[in-house]
């Protein structure tokens, strides 16, 4: 059995109450709902969450709602790592045994069903702890500076100044769509971003944070251009 766990707390800050804000036509979670039920993959999906209405709103589009988050798995400092150990838990004192489990974002419109099977196919390829959605920097991170206190500038990696952008290692960074993982790894606390993960690697066009009211609106423009083309 596959089980897809939707994590999905109320007590966002920035964009508040943006799991199940409305995004082109639906609630956000309904899209991931939507994609995880047109992947054919999961036995169960569930949804996390620790309010009420985020609660309504995920049972009315199809998914599972069988527990409520623990407090202390719903503050700003809740890693998705205990979340998601959480609900395995929770899975395993049901009765229901869990051959892998998805964390799906709620906030992952660009999400497809075809990559949470891609998605699973690589976890079994091998023997891998996770697999996760991951896309390439835009730009060389080898060459990437910040600036001082005193307004000037300093580059993370000087030794690296001299160096044409093609000689540069490709750097890869978490595309916040979805981990696959086995039920031991989540339940014993392994770090994803290691060496027994492997990525699923996606163009970053169909990869958008959605963080801040800037990247809604910017997601919103950039999945209306996708669904017409």
């Amino acid at each position: 059995m596959n089980l897809c766990v939707i994590p999905a707390r109320g007590g966002s800050k920035r964009i508040p109450r943006k799991n199940i804000r409305g995004f082109c036509g639906k609630p956000m979670i309904a899209w991931s709902i939507a994609a995880a039920q047109e992947s054919g993959l999961f036995e169960h999906i569930i949804v996390s969450t620790d309010d009420e209405e985020i609660a309504a709103v995920a049972g009315a589009h199809g998914a599972e709602v069988p527990f409520c988050r623990p407090a202390e798995l719903s503050d700003d400092y809740a890693g998705t790592t205990a979340v998601i150990s959480n609900a395995v838990h929770w899975a395993i004192h049901a009765g229901w045994s869990a051959d892998a489990v998805c964390c799906l974002y709620a906030t992952a419109p660009f999400v497809e069903a075809a990559d949470l099977r891609a998605g699973l196919e690589r976890l079994q390829s091998g023997n891998w702890a996770f697999c996760f959605t991951a896309t390439h920097f835009a730009s060389p991170i080898f060459r990437s500076f910040q600036q001082t206190e005193s307004g000037g500038l300093e580059m993370f990696f000087p030794e690296h100044f001299n160096k044409r952008s093609q000689d540069l290692p490709e750097a890869l960074h978490d595309a916040g769509q979805f981990y696959w993982g086995r039920p031991e790894a989540w339940t014993q606390g392994l770090r994803i971003f290691d060496r027994h993960s492997t990525p699923l690697v996606l163009p970053r066009w169909r990869v958008q944070d959605i963080d801040t009211v800037d990247d809604w609106y910017r997601a919103e423009i950039l999945w209306r251009v996708l669904r017409t083309n």
